[in-house]
């Protein structure tokens, strides 16, 4: 299956300025596949170091960690020469040897040739208060698979062929139009974890995408088990599956579990973010870049890892997404929302992999944009709604509040339409918020 990374690292293998590559991501998102079709078909050979399955290989790591003697040690456990500039060495689950990864600043220093990938979840939780090799590694993040990568997975290319930018002022023929949306309902009920992406594909069976997402996440589950000794698992379990449900929403800590400690509840959503679980979209004042200056942590709504499973903790039916033509009329317009989020996220975020909203919480006149986004150097507020101009009251008031936007972003389930008096663009909902 095609995958936006897969670009990115054929310009990362070419770069003559390269550093050693680690690939941020929740897990089942990927990671492991995309580096290994990377390898084999990019270099003239490949060695991957799994130090979850292979715990043996750890104690190479145990000694000084000169390179060339890492190399060595590699080579004779491997049965496989590493060669600068013909091979892939790929250290795979690194957060389960914080060794390896202190050794990749000196892969960097020493051999920089070498094309060096690592991949791992939940780095900072598992390695505790072990640094990064701070300016001697590059990261990279893996989300699940976005709606045009659904679209090539799913044998839909001339679709995909059509999904607009930002950028686009004319209409898209209604037929395909129409035909797009369709397939997005699809995507709402599948989502973009790989496994359920390619059961779909193959089958078109929403009873096989079901039990792939059940299995899913019970395998979130197991790790959460991993980590019960530092955090209280049957409070991050309980928030992981209530989140799904509070998409859109802001969260109140205490909402979650009333009967956990305040403390509590934020080391779970903690450690739910750091396993890219779930993402804060966090309210700012938007009236200059960057947009995080002004934010407060403490208020925040989430956006869940994918669609696809958030759908299946809500309990949607099949039904209702396959046969609903306006997707925002589904679940308080909630799966609209994670929706635009989830791609926000896959084109780089609203700002440096952050997401943030626009909130004036004022007693007499409350309002709110559901994100505002930065692209070529310029805010853009995002409504995801149905509706007339008229009825976009807390758009209106952003724009009024904020001169220098030129025009504000309506995503809905119509096409494309412009509404320049009022200083709005209707785009349809599934247009490619891509980052320049």
């Amino acid at each position: 299956m095609k995958r936006y990374i897969d670009t990115i690292l054929v310009k990362w293998k070419n770069d003559k300025r390269r550093k050693p590559l680690v690939i941020r991501g929740a897990r089942q998102v990927g990671k492991t596949y995309s580096v290994e079709h990377f390898g084999t078909t990019q270099f003239e050979n490949f060695v991957k170091v799994d130090f979850e399955k292979e715990r043996s290989v750890h104690k190479i790591f145990d000694g000084d960690l000169r390179v060339e003697r890492l190399v060595l040690q590699l080579e004779a456990n491997y049965e496989q020469r590493i060669l600068p500039g013909k091979t892939l060495l790929f250290f795979d689950e690194i957060q389960e040897c914080p060794r390896a990864l202190m050794a990749m600043r000196y892969f960097y220093e020493q051999l920089p040739e070498l094309h060096l990938i690592a991949a791992g979840s939940l780095l900072e939780f598992a390695l505790g208060e072990q640094s990064f090799p701070v300016g001697r590694v590059r990261f990279e993040w893996l989300r699940p698979m976005g709606f045009e990568e659904f679209l090539l997975a799913t044998g839909k290319e001339m679709l995909a062929e059509h999904l607009p930018d930002m950028e686009k002022t004319t209409e898209l023929p209604e037929f395909i139009h129409e035909k797009i949306i369709e397939q997005l309902g699809y995507y709402f009920f599948v989502g973009g974890m790989p496994e359920a992406v390619k059961v779909f594909a193959d089958s078109s069976s929403p009873a096989e995408v079901t039990s792939i997402h059940k299995e899913l996440i019970q395998s979130y589950f197991q790790d959460f088990a991993k980590y019960q000794k530092k955090i209280d698992r049957e409070c991050v379990e309980h928030i992981f599956t209530q989140i799904p449900g509070r998409v859109g929403q802001r969260i109140i800590y205490t909402s979650l579990f009333p009967e956990k400690r305040i403390e509590t509840i934020k080391s779970c959503l903690h450690l739910l973010e750091l396993m890219l679980i779930i993402q804060r979209v966090h309210s700012s004042h938007a009236q200059g870049l960057p947009l995080g200056a002004d934010v407060s942590p403490k208020i925040f709504k989430p956006i869940f890892l994918d669609i696809g499973l958030m759908q299946h903790l809500c309990g949607i039916s099949a039904p209702d997404l396959l046969n609903q033509k306006d997707l925002h009329n589904i679940y308080r317009s909630a799966l609209a929302e994670q929706f635009v989020g989830q791609e926000v996220l896959i084109y780089g975020g609203s700002e440096n992999e952050s997401l943030y909203y626009w909130e004036r919480p004022q007693k007499s006149s409350s309002a709110e944009v559901d994100f505002v986004i930065v692209r070529q150097g310029k805010i853009i507020p995002i409504e995801v709604k149905s509706g007339s101009p008229g009825r976009l009251k807390s758009m209106s008031i952003f724009l009024n509040e904020h001169k220098y936007c030129k025009i504000g972003l309506v995503l809905h389930s119509g096409n494309v339409r412009l509404e320049p008096e009022y200083r709005l663009k209707y785009m349809p909902i599934y247009t490619k918020l891509t980052q320049n």
